[in-house]
């Protein structure tokens, strides 16, 4: 296997273990029953012995409360974290479920290979990454992590263990990709990695000035990139609403000959409550929306400060306090003027609830295998808020009516408080999933928007 140790996975993923069960937003406060522990693909499912539910937890990013399960029990899946197998002629890695994806690129960049789609985090598991249905900044190219898993393999409450591909058990393999956990534990999966010849991207970074040019920027550079992604001003208004700056990349085929240092710096305290007021978010996203004075800079850039800005900050949700914060990640239909991103970028300054870390991005026309994926094509937009309290969902349901109105759906891997009525909206292929839950496994969302006691 390319001389790399089978187990060598094992080792590095306990520099990267999260031991707070809890989501990433911190919201809402969770006591678990009991903790389990995946030791082997080969187990059985560990199970409590009263009827309490169970779901898997990874490394708990995950924003919402997607990978929690209050007052049940969690199957944590860090044992399971060594690579079976990997085929360099063919790129296809088979790795256990609790392989992080920080794990694979540290062993595979250096061998010329990179993870067909990444998140803006690389602390994720593979078994996360599937029952999410990650995307990233090539989706426009590459859709979902899901297209580029061939196989995985699930146990379920019954004791049994099964394969699941698009020709066997076809129906569980599409209803796990995406499935929120809740079809079982993902054992291993096969994954096809994407070549490359160098560490580093070129990169173009473009200043838009408003809604109406970011428009006309995704579409002059998205067919060129591979990979795009914006950072967008949430307190501008009238001829500069929403403007920001437009990141687009391929990878390259020059490299240089130092690599940055990858240093990891902790936050250091919870944040006190006023740190993250509309002043001070204004003043930051005004200094940085500046510190490009041209209007086009092109560089080289290495892949850690492109695809992973924040883990560069280890704790950085604390930046929120001990009420934790909520993240409202949407997608709407294309629409040529913006008219409905105007309307929500419009409606976010003038509540003063601005976010600190806003993302927009493009979805393609790629169709993923999974029965819950989120992503479908139009604009997606991410937002961070800071949880006030009542204040803040109430906002957030006045956006819910925006992004319904036009046909929209919401993330549920970053949602912690979304109804039952808009994720059923969000999910027209609800029905066709439910019979494949396993029954002993369930999660805070799914009781929520399910209306389960």
């Amino acid at each position: 296997m390319y001389g790399i140790a089978v187990g060598y996975a094992a080792s590095l993923k306990r520099r990267y273990s999260v031991k707070r069960y809890e989501s990433w937003g911190r919201y809402p406060p969770i006591t678990h029953q009991t903790i389990l522990r995946a030791n082997s693909p080969r187990d059985r499912l560990p199970l409590p012995e009263d009827d309490a539910s169970v779901l898997p937890f990874g490394l708990g990013r995950s924003y919402g409360d997607s990978c929690v399960n209050d007052r049940n029990a969690l199957i944590d899946t860090a044992p399971l974290s060594h690579f079976l197998s990997f085929d360099p002629s063919t790129g296809v890695l088979v790795a256990e479920g609790g392989v992080s994806l920080a794990t694979i690129l540290e062993v595979f960049v250096p061998r010329g290979w990179f993870l067909p789609v990444s998140p803006g985090t690389k602390f994720v598991t593979v078994g996360g990454a599937i029952a999410n249905d990650i995307h990233g900044k090539n989706h426009h190219r590459a859709g979902t992590f899901g297209r580029h898993v061939s196989r995985f393999g699930l146990v379920r409450s019954d004791g049994s263990h099964l394969t699941c591909s698009p020709t066997e058990n076809s129906g569980l393999y599409a209803a796990t990709i995406g499935g929120l956990g809740l079809t079982g534990l993902i054992t291993w999966a096969e994954i096809k990695l994407l070549p490359i010849q160098s560490p580093y991207l070129d990169t173009r970074t473009v200043k838009f000035r408003n809604i109406d040019d970011f428009i006309t920027v995704s579409r002059e550079c998205d067919p060129l990139y591979d990979y795009s992604v914006s950072w967008v001003d949430c307190t501008t208004e009238g001829d500069q609403l929403g403007r920001g700056l437009f990141m687009a990349g391929n990878f390259s085929t020059q490299t240089k000959n130092k690599r940055p240092r990858n240093l990891a710096i902790p936050f250091p305290c919870q944040a006190p409550t006023w740190m993250l007021n509309s002043y001070f978010i204004r003043a930051f996203n005004e200094l940085y929306y500046n510190k490009q004075l041209k209007r086009t800079v092109d560089g080289l850039t290495h892949y850690e400060p492109f695809f992973y800005p924040l883990d560069a900050i280890l704790n950085w949700n604390r930046m929120y306090g001990k009420r934790g914060f909520f993240q409202y990640q949407f997608v709407i239909p294309f629409d040529e003027h913006g008219l409905t991103l105007k309307e929500i970028f419009s409606r976010i300054t003038k509540s003063k609830r601005a976010s600190f870390l806003a993302v927009l991005k493009t979805f393609g026309d790629v169709t993923s295998p999974g029965m819950l994926s989120f992503p479908r094509k139009g604009f997606t937009l991410a937002l961070d808020f800071p949880n006030d309290g009542q204040p803040t969902l109430d906002f957030m349901n006045e956006l819910d009516s925006i992004v319904f109105s036009v046909g929209g759906a919401l993330y549920p891997a970053k949602d912690a408080r979304m109804s039952p009525e808009s994720f059923v909206a969000s999910h027209p292929r609800l029905a066709e999933f439910e019979p494949h839950i396993d029954p002993r496994f369930s999660s805070n969302l799914w009781r929520r928007v399910r209306r389960i006691s």
